[in-house]
């Protein structure tokens, strides 16, 4: 059997202990709790598990997070396409996201690491060489997450953090549809079958997406939910928040994004298994993903802010996790 895969881990009890693996900048373990240590995200025993799985569990999603229909799009009138591998369209970057590179570690201190990666011109179809880093840092009772990118030719640039979140820290075993959110969004971004944006956000007023106020998932998820929800206010705020009514244990997540893709595990089959060896199975945990639009290169306005990064520009993303219990 493969041996597990080390990770590099930074903060110390009783606040957040993070685990983090040079392949695909992945979040691996994240244990919280000032009385009672839990583990609180999935993740997989082996590297192999990480490539071999399509659910991108703990990973940083590059070069560009959610969907582009049909894998094709232009920036200044030249038309580039990007590897297929959702139901006709690219899905976080193509069939070889950054979530399935090794990136480099630049530093590695108690409190704080910080990763690179180089992306070729023409990786995955997208034009410009992109220098990407993610620092990962621990400070009190918060997990910060600062995605930044630059690039030498106009380009595509959106990145994200997919891990899924399980407050009751069942490693794998649990189901977060008792757990209860909140997410800050008045209007939701409708889809096809196939997730692609049907061109207009909605209003969530009168919709199971209305999650203004916290609520249950199981009261309201369905089959599941896989949305981007548009956020209210900006810069670095509060845009979500989970609780476990079992554990007590609470995440507000913040990010100075506009959207934030909401993504509650329904298409987890039983075929993947947790670092413990069980079978995740449906909505085993849940992935609140700030981001852009979806498909935005195909839209145009201020509802769909533009996810073109050019030479001497700076591409930039924070997220936090704030825990409580």
């Amino acid at each position: 059997m493969p041996s597990p895969l080390p990770a590099l881990v930074i903060g110390r009890e009783p606040g957040p202990v993070l685990h983090v693996l040079p392949l695909g900048a992945t979040v691996h373990r994240l244990e919280v709790g000032a009385q009672v240590r839990r583990n609180v995200v999935l993740g997989h025993a082996t590297e192999q598990e990480y490539l071999a799985s399509r659910d991108f569990v703990g990973g940083l999603i590059g070069r560009y997070a959610n969907r582009i229909a049909g894998g094709r799009f232009e920036i200044d009138g030249v038309a580039h396409e990007v590897g297929a591998n959702d139901r006709g369209h690219a899905l976080h970057g193509g069939p070889d996201g950054f979530h399935r590179r090794t990136w480099e570690v630049v530093s590695h201190r108690d409190d704080e690491l910080l990763l690179a990666l180089e992306s070729p011109d023409g990786d995955q179809g997208f034009p410009g060489r992109v220098s990407a880093r993610v620092r990962y840092a621990v400070v009190g009772d918060t997990v910060v997450v600062e995605m930044t990118a630059t690039t030498d030719a106009p380009t595509l640039v959106n990145l994200t953090q997919h891990t899924y979140v399980d407050l009751d820290g069942q490693d794998g075993a649990g189901d977060v549809r008792d757990q209860v959110l909140r997410v800050s969004a008045g209007r939701f971004t409708p889809t096809d079958d196939t997730g692609i944006p049907l061109g207009e956000h909605q209003d969530v007023a009168g919709t199971r997406f209305d999650l203004r106020e916290p609520v249950r998932l199981g009261d309201v998820v369905g089959d599941g939910i896989d949305h981007h929800y548009v956020l209210e206010g900006r810069g670095l705020r509060a845009v979500a928040e989970l609780t476990s009514r079992r554990t007590g244990i609470s995440l507000v997540v913040a990010t100075d994004q506009p959207g934030l893709q909401v993504y509650t595990g329904q298409g987890f089959d039983g075929s993947r298994r947790s670092v413990d060896g069980v079978p995740y199975g449906p909505f085993a945990g849940i992935a609140l993903e700030p981001q852009l639009a979806p498909d935005s290169p195909h839209h145009e306005g201020p509802d769909w802010p533009s996810a073109v990064l050019r030479p001497g520009e700076t591409y930039s993303s924070v997220l936090e996790w704030r825990f409580a219990d």
